[in-house]
């Protein structure tokens, strides 16, 4: 398991300790063409990113239909039924357990947040993107395939191929006459979760520049994060985004920020904590502090701030306002 948790996490630049083995990765792909009974692809094309690969894949010409669930989809489903029936249900529920469902959830997530990055670099481009996301379908996502491949692990010559090019690339694109594939990160940052976070630059890197940044786990724009260093309680209030504003609080430091607004509680109940920041020249701003009673996947829990009118005198009548109900009515089944 530590080594498919090293594969799932690898980085690394020419010239570094693993960096992407471009022979090894292309003999992997070769294998894997053979072990489906394929042709092996006639080029193989390599990209900086997985935007950068879906976008070579999306102008290749030539490369035949994609042969993706020949690959992979078809081996993985048999090799998984292979070993289900050989040793049962509660068998290959404990073989799971004990292997990729460690990395499942991390990995899972990763992919997603990729996915999603690669929309959002192109969401002033529409028509690209939509012709991305198509594209995107027929990836197989080499090394953030590790929480399966760990399950069969040394237990499936069908899957070596795969298992190989997953130790030494990135996301790849199978079709029938080519092959595009990508180059791993150079930088990736996690929390004790598993979620992208770094408050300093990009969480998550790749050499043609392609990058993601998040605050524990929340995608966040680049150019947010470079003003963190300067934040003034004003920013802070004056942050029309609820998500945002948390994450400059965090980083800010609720306690300096309650103390350089000039922030008093004036009632508490059950459901929170109602401060009020008095302004001059202006209405005063009220907030209620909230504590999320679902924890976070570290078993913390968020501490948010809610905007709400400064004619509110209660915590309850506060997050009842954001609600859209009154005091009298608001009566939550569970406090978030």
């Amino acid at each position: 398991m530590d080594r498919w948790r090293a594969v799932a996490a690898a980085t690394g630049e020419k010239g570094e300790k693993g960096e992407t083995d471009r022979a090894a990765a292309e003999r992997g792909v070769r294998l894997a063409y053979r072990r489906a009974g394929l042709a092996e692809p006639e080029r193989i094309i390599w990209a900086g990113s997985p935007l950068a690969g879906a976008r070579a894949a999306r102008s290749l010409g030539d490369a035949g239909r994609s042969v993706r669930d020949e690959v992979r989809t078809y081996p993985w489903a048999e090799e998984r039924r292979r070993m289900h029936d050989a040793l049962g249900p509660a068998g290959w529920a404990d073989h799971w357990n004990a292997t990729g469902a460690r990395l499942w959830d991390t990995t899972r997530a990763l992919a997603e947040r990729i996915r999603t990055g690669i929309a959002d670099a192109l969401a002033d481009r529409p028509a690209e993107a939509a012709g991305i996301r198509a594209v995107l379908l027929d990836a197989v996502l080499g090394q953030h395939d590790a929480a399966w491949l760990a399950a069969f692990d040394g237990r499936s010559e069908r899957l070596e191929g795969l298992a190989e090019v997953a130790r030494h690339a990135g996301w790849w694109w199978p079709y029938e006459r080519a092959v595009v594939i990508c180059e791993r990160p150079v930088a990736l940052y996690r929390d004790e979760a598993g979620r992208l976070d770094r408050g300093d630059g990009p969480a998550l890197a790749y050499p043609d520049g392609f990058a993601l940044y998040a605050w524990r786990g929340m995608p966040v724009p680049a150019e947010f994060l470079a003003g963190l260093p300067t934040l003034t309680p004003e920013r802070i209030r004056t942050e029309a985004n609820a998500e945002l504003r948390r994450v400059m609080l965090e980083y800010y430091g609720y306690d300096r920020y309650l103390n350089e607004s000039g922030a008093r509680p004036v009632h508490r109940d059950e459901t929170g904590v109602l401060w009020r920041i008095a302004l001059d020249g202006d209405e005063d701003v009220a907030m209620v502090e909230v504590v999320n009673s679902t924890p976070e996947p570290d078993g913390t829990h968020r501490t948010y701030w809610l905007r709400v009118p400064p004619t509110v005198s209660t915590a309850k009548a506060g997050v009842a306002w954001t609600f859209g109900v009154e005091e009298e009515v608001y009566a939550p089944v569970r406090q978030t």
